[in-house]
């Protein structure tokens, strides 16, 4: 009862195995060991002194904004009705 459709059978199931074999190896055959570790040194674009500048003007004018409109929030939702 040979059937043309065995061969294929054979094919599918020996590509199937060898695919769970290389997926459950993977990590013996990586060489580059990744490390999940805080780096000491700083990534490059903190190396810009100006950009440091602009950052910190940003977050300074957005801080102010922000106690601005809290100010303005508590001011409308707490003043005195006489």
């Amino acid at each position: 009862m040979n059937s043309w459709f065995a061969p294929l059978q054979w094919l599918v199931f020996l590509s199937l195995w060898r695919m769970s074999y290389e997926t459950a190896n993977i990590n013996r055959t990586n060489t580059i060991e990744k490390s999940y570790l805080i780096e000491r040194n700083p990534p490059e674009e903190t190396y810009n002194p100006r950009e440091k500048e602009w950052t910190e003007k940003a977050v300074k004018k957005y801080a102010d904004a922000q106690e601005k409109k809290w100010q303005r929030w508590n001011e409308a939702m707490f003043e005195r009705s006489d």
